[in-house]
């Protein structure tokens, strides 16, 4: 679109609000909203100033002035609102004359945008299509209080096992999924058929292609929906989206969805598997025919950057302490640091086929509390830096392992590589390990160091806060 036809957009559908959204550096949507008189094409280069200081990780109350300025190409009715209002995705920018205002190195669109342009300018490629696949649950009430005196969160679903007796003010008609049973059942065990469904529309309309949506293996309402790959920056942009119809359908209907990764013990957690490949002149550059996994050599380069560089893309790629109960060695999560193909208990798996086009890399540590915009970014740098530096996987000892790496033995397990255990650890590696990132200003150390500083502060928080199965195990020490 062009800011011409998003004004006519506006007009034709009876536009009286129009609302600017815009990612903080943790990766949520923040928004401000005006009346549509606002809206003007002068404000598509000009922008419209907000206070930078009340935003995570950005500015200080001293140099708080900043700019939105909206991407036509995002414009979309919102489905959500009572009144008729037009979205817009904003880039962040200091205030300047209209069309040299100075990019914010904090907005983590304009990482995304400075990482498509360096795989340009290296000549490797011209493209990087990224697919992801967030999971999420769909809860039916939601409790949770953290104070000085009390800790606790409580989820329920009406699918969850543990509503067998069923609940007071209602009759139980069974058809519940046991633990980890929640993969590919029919209705009525599924509950959930048709508001995924509904899901599904709502995001087809908005322009984003689904391709597949299921119910997942956690039995308490776990679900994923799949859409299609895409460039890295329009792959951000559309998993924000993606995350706010699927929340906001869902309380349509009094549903509450978390993108949390471990949300409930003892059940499935919620990945955020992230398919890669790169492309130049309309060619994919991954696939040759008769290799290992039919994987080009610079695709093996590719693989070997992510794994090497995997400890510090954690802190962004897992990047909440919850994150880590997810990844657990001993249970079935993408802790081990190896290359295989169709095998889901390595980190990276090489989905089997033989199109050259489907050929791709993925990355299967990441969830949905990763930055979108930071993270693609991020596994773009690794694998760049891989293929630069012609690190091939198999001599650092990162596979290929075809085999069950859940069933291995201690003794086997310890000679291949695990991601971080806590987000203390992968801070610490990305601290140790960045200069991959900085490779042509992509990523600069003001945002790293920002970005270190908001996750540390996340992670002192849960440190110092009693956890309650710790009075379980010490109140009668």
């Amino acid at each position: 679109m062009t800011p011409e036809e998003v004004l006519k957009l506006a007009k034709e559908n009876g536009v009286k609000i129009v609302d600017f959204k815009f990612s903080d550096l943790p990766g949520t949507w923040q928004h401000f909203s005006v009346p549509v008189h606002v809206l003007s094409e002068d404000l598509f280069s000009e922008g419209l100033p907000f206070d930078g200081s009340s935003v995570r990780g950005f500015q200080t109350i001293n140099e708080s002035d900043m700019l939105v300025i909206p991407d036509a190409n995002t414009a979309f009715l919102d489905p959500f609102t009572n009144i008729p209002t037009l979205s817009l995705t904003c880039d962040i920018a200091h205030p300047g004359r209209a069309g040299s205002q100075k990019p914010y190195s904090r907005d983590p669109r304009y990482i995304a945008r400075k990482a498509e342009d360096y795989l340009r300018s290296t000549g490797i490629a011209d493209t990087v299509f990224i697919g992801p696949e967030a999971e999420f649950y769909i809860f039916d009430n939601v409790r949770y209080a953290s104070g000085d005196n009390i800790q606790y969160a409580e989820v329920d679903s009406e699918e969850a096992h543990w509503n067998s007796k069923g609940r007071e003010d209602a009759r139980n008609l069974g058809h519940l999924m046991n633990v980890k049973g929640g993969y590919f059942p029919v209705a009525p065990s599924d509950t959930y058929q048709d508001l995924r469904s509904e899901m599904v529309m709502n995001l087809e309309t908005l322009g984003i292609t689904v391709e597949a949506h299921h119910h997942e293996v956690g039995a308490a309402g776990q679900c994923e929906i799949d859409y299609r790959f895409g460039t890295l920056l329009d792959t951000a942009d559309k998993l924000l989206l993606f995350k706010y119809v699927i929340k906001n359908t869902a309380r349509k209907y009094g549903k509450s969805v978390t993108f949390m990764p471990k949300p409930i013990y003892g059940d499935n957690g919620s990945g955020m598997h992230t398919h890669q490949s790169l492309w130049k002149n309309g060619q994919p550059l991954f696939y040759e025919e008769g290799s290992y996994a039919n994987l080009s050599q610079m695709a093996r380069y590719y693989i070997g950057g992510v794994l090497t560089h995997a400890p510090s893309i954690l802190a962004i790629a897992a990047s909440s302490t919850n994150s880590y109960k997810r990844l657990v060695p001993g249970f079935e999560a993408p802790v081990n640091l190896v290359f295989s193909q169709g095998n889901r208990s390595a980190a990276i798996r090489i989905p089997r086929t033989e199109s050259p086009k489907a050929t791709r890399v993925e990355f299967r540590p990441p969830d949905p509390t990763a930055n979108p915009y930071l993270l693609f970014s991020a596994l773009l740098m690794a694998g760049l830096d891989g293929i630069r530096n012609e690190i091939d996987p198999s001599q650092y000892g990162y596979g290929p392992v075809d085999k069950d790496l859940y069933s291995m033995s201690k003794e086997e397990l310890s000679e291949i590589s695990s991601v971080p255990g806590s987000l203390d650890e992968s801070l610490k590696a990305l601290e140790n390990d960045h200069a991959f990132l900085l490779e042509g200003g992509v990523f600069t150390s003001d945002v790293l160091e920002k970005y270190v500083d908001l996750k540390r502060e996340q992670a002192d928080q849960v440190r110092l806060r009693p956890n309650p199965i710790e009075f379980s195990m010490y109140y009668d020490a």
